[in-house]
């Protein structure tokens, strides 16, 4: 089986649902707390290894009670996280509004992910004898650049999502073979709103680009080639954090077995929305199973 291995983050995503997001200065009553446990890198950790995945996750979590809580749902859901490291401090957190119109403002604060700055010798070799690479933009800048040209330097595909979206550090889209932005995130890298015109100016840089349109689905796009569009499932959550971590999940499986980015994508699209609605990216993802039955 095809290890994959994610560098990404971990967090715990502290929600308070609200009828009516606050504004500034202001102050009004929620209905509803929760914790649940996400970060954009666990989320794909957990929906790869839900899909049928041989995973590892390379990260950190804090000394606190949340660290505990993270590592344990990645094991959970049979991820290796011989690589997760525990730092002194907090772990990452997000800060999350839910009101009745759909997720509003976050406020992430990195905690342990901002302190994996560099890959290590463990984190080195297993990125160099990977099946596949998921990176994210959770973790600083440098050590998901190393990761990406360690990974090419060795012929391990590569897949990126650029979130939270930002301006990309020089070299990495070089290290990268199938990009994988939401329709926000293409429009913020490319200036352009439209998919299709933002996928053409993507291809400048990536060879091959996935733009995922929510409950439109998702725009398959390749140097050489005509983009297709790949209809969603019926089924949407309030929230699609978990969406795209199910469909990343999902697509990196498949291109481990050997499918083509085509077929992977097809794949990925017919996985069902996450069982659970709700923030969160890690707790509600389908599994292999229900995926195949979907």
């Amino acid at each position: 089986m095809t290890t994959i291995v994610v560098l990404g983050s971990t967090s715990m995503d502290l929600v308070a649902h609200v009828a009516r997001a606050p504004g500034r200065g202001e102050t009004v009553t929620g209905r509803q707390f929760r914790t649940v446990p996400g970060g954009a890198g666990a989320g794909q950790a957990v929906a790869a290894a839900r899909a049928g995945g041989d995973v590892v996750m390379i990260g950190a979590v804090g000394t606190d009670e949340y660290g505990s809580l993270l590592r344990a749902r990645l094991e959970h859901a049979g991820v290796d996280t011989e690589l997760l490291h525990t730092v002194a401090g907090p772990s990452g957190t997000a800060h999350v509004v839910l009101d009745d119109e759909g997720p509003g403002a976050t406020v992430v604060v990195p905690g342990a992910n901002g302190s994996v700055t560099g890959l290590g010798p463990g984190g080195e070799a297993a990125v160099a004898t990977a099946g596949l690479l998921l990176l994210e933009l959770g973790l600083p800048a440098a050590v998901v650049t190393e990761a990406a040209r360690t990974a090419k330097a060795h012929g391990v595909r590569t897949v990126l999502t650029p979130s939270p979206v930002e301006t990309l550090p020089s070299g990495l889209l070089d290290a990268v073979d199938l990009l994988v932005p939401d329709e926000r995130e293409a429009a913020a890298l490319t200036g352009h709103e439209e998919p299709h015109a933002a996928a053409r100016i993507l291809l400048r840089d990536v060879p091959e680009v996935v733009i995922t349109l929510g409950r439109r689905g998702c725009l398959y796009a390749a140097r050489g080639s005509e983009a297709v569009l790949f209809p969603a499932p019926e089924a949407a959550a309030a929230d699609t954090s978990g969406d795209r971590a199910a469909f990343v999940g999902t697509l990196a499986v498949a291109l481990g077995e050997g499918l083509p980015v085509s077929e992977a994508v097809a794949r990925a699209s017919s996985a069902p929305a996450p069982r659970v609605p709700g923030p969160g990216a890690s707790t509600s993802v389908p599994g292999r199973r229900e995926s195949d039955a979907a």
